[in-house]
């Protein structure tokens, strides 16, 4: 019999599941669109129009499209549920949201069903801009030491801020929140059951999302008191739960769960990853020193290393926040295909096809056209969600191409800013791996990302990256004979990584390059004048 797991990848707009086998070869995979996708302009089924900034989703949703794309995948590959040995789960974050003690979304309850801030707030809900900004003075003038870990700065789409700002705007809800958790979280846990005080915490994402630490926990009760005693109080006594890393097991399928998957009870299911970080296995990145680079909505770039620095700005450092007894690095970029997305829609038009082809005929620089890439703010270096965009040098000449051109270039120059403050602090970086959804659909992006980083980038061939790592952590929770991994970075080399001979690269052009050089600095200099004006 074949052994599979399953990867579950809970994407922005929907969710993959993918059938992998212990050689990395895909058996099977489906995709269900959520039904009411991201709610940003009001709340299902009821006139209640939403402030700007706001991002929420249904709970249902990920549910009811999870079971719907296991079902395809298991139908497409013809394999039965007694083949799928593990589960594993990704999932966006910070994406947060209040329950019951029985798991119960308070969105759910009819009660409640009217309060946005009762409902799951996305990685992207950018609703706590000035609870981020208090959280962060108080934390500097207390000298909190987790801020060393995240580059100095408490993100504004992590889990404290979104809490805090629920408190504040809407504390009949937060009253009413018995737990608190991530999405991922919740997910496993209706997945396999149980009371609130042994749900699963996945470490990756209390690491990155909510300035947890193995030495020292969650922040401090007394800095949250700071902040506001209902945090702390929370903080204490709203999320019970037991933290495991990803790749540990979390527990068996629920009974009724099974039913809705059309899996078997009991399947060994592992505790939750967030999406950009399962791409680290899920490319087979075992080693420290590559840059994964996850391109999708926005961008994660994720780098293991052996050594702990503290580089400003960088969204997270956590020693095995990735992989088992690595130093994990988190940064990113807040909008990439957005912005690509925005700009089409902008300009009319229903393909990048033909803007793409015209873009790439233009020489380095867009004939003088400039951006500034931050159409949702600056996640690495500046972790300011306040920050805008912008277009320069346009003049009657330009055209639509001019425009794209511009905004590739800027946000490949946000990658390099990136890149070259991690190395300024001493962290190596030797190689780039290209993943996500942008790299199969524009290839372009990857030939200008190149260019300006003047460096060769591989492309692997996996459109599932984040699924197949969810599949890598699944089998490694596998209690099957016919499972012999060890550890998952082996597991990670076996089931993803691509031989050296079959290698997808993009090289830098040297001619362009060299342009690139001089149009980096200007772009640093657009920057830091966005960032002045800004403040």
């Amino acid at each position: 019999m074949t052994s599979v797991s399953l990867g579950l990848d809970f994407g922005t707009e929907s969710v993959r599941a993918l059938l992998v086998d212990t050689e990395g070869n895909p058996c099977g995979i489906g995709e269900s669109v959520y039904q009411h996708g991201q709610i940003v302009d009001s709340l299902p089924h009821r006139d209640v129009p939403l402030p700007p900034r706001y991002a929420l989703q249904s709970p249902d949703d990920w549910l009811n499209s999870a079971a719907e794309a296991t079902g395809k995948a298991l139908l497409q590959s013809g394999l039965n549920a007694e083949s799928v040995v593990g589960i594993g789960v990704d999932f966006t974050s910070c994406t947060m949201l209040p329950t019951l003690r029985d798991g119960t979304p308070l969105c759910c309850l009819e009660q409640w069903a009217d309060k946005p801030l009762a409902w799951p707030k996305l990685w992207k809900h950018h609703g706590a801009i000035e609870q981020t900004a208090r959280m962060n003075a108080v934390a500097r003038e207390r000298a909190e030491p987790f801020l060393q870990r995240y580059g100095g700065t408490i993100g504004l789409e992590w889990f404290f801020p979104k809490m805090l700002e629920t408190i504040e705007q809407a504390p009949e809800v937060a009253e009413a929140a018995q737990v608190w958790l991530e999405g991922g979280d919740w997910l496993v846990w209706q997945l396999v059951g149980g009371d609130a005080e042994n749900l699963t915490r996945s470490t990756c994402q209390a690491g990155y999302k909510a300035m947890w630490s193995a030495a020292d926990g969650y922040p401090s009760a007394d800095y949250l008191a700071a902040l506001d005693p209902r945090l702390a109080e929370a903080a204490a006594q709203r999320m019970p739960g037991i933290l495991r890393a990803p790749g540990e097991l979390a527990g068996g399928l629920d009974p009724a769960m099974a039913d809705k998957f059309g899996l078997l009870p009991g399947t060994p299911v592992a505790a939750a990853i967030i999406d950009a970080h399962a791409a680290v296995p899920g490319v087979g990145a075992a080693s420290p020193g590559t840059l994964v680079m996850v391109l999708g909505t926005s961008s994660c770039h994720m780098l293991n290393a052996t050594i702990e620095r503290d580089v400003p700005g960088v969204a997270g450092m956590v020693a095995g926040g990735i992989l088992p007894g690595l130093v994990g690095y988190e940064t990113g970029q807040a909008a990439v295909g957005d912005a690509f997305a925005w700009l089409r829609k902008l300009l009319g038009l229903d393909s990048f096809e033909g803007l793409t082809a015209d873009a790439m005929r233009l020489p380095p620089g867009a004939e003088g056209v400039r951006c500034v890439d931050w159409m949702n703010g600056c996640r690495t270096p500046l972790m300011d969600g306040n920050l805008r965009g912008m277009f320069a040098g346009l003049g009657l000449n330009h055209g639509p191409a001019h425009l794209y051109l511009a905004l590739l270039e800027a946000s490949a120059f946000g990658l390099r800013w990136i890149v070259e403050l991690l190395r300024e602090n001493d962290v190596p970086i030797d190689s780039f791996i290209a993943t996500g959804g942008l790299p199969h659909h524009n290839r372009a992006i990857v030939e200008v990302y190149a260019d300006v980083l003047n460096e060769t980038i591989e492309i692997h061939p996996s459109k599932q990256g984040p699924a197949t790592g969810a599949a890598v952590l699944g089998m490694m929770v596998s209690q099957s004979d016919q499972v012999h991994f060890a550890s998952v970075s082996e597991a990670a080399t076996a089931m993803a990584a691509v031989p050296e001979s079959e290698r997808d690269l993009v090289s830098a052009r040297p001619e362009r390059a060299a342009v690139y050089d001089d149009l980096y600095i200007q772009y640093r200099r657009w920057a830091e004048m966005l960032t002045k004006m800004e403040s």
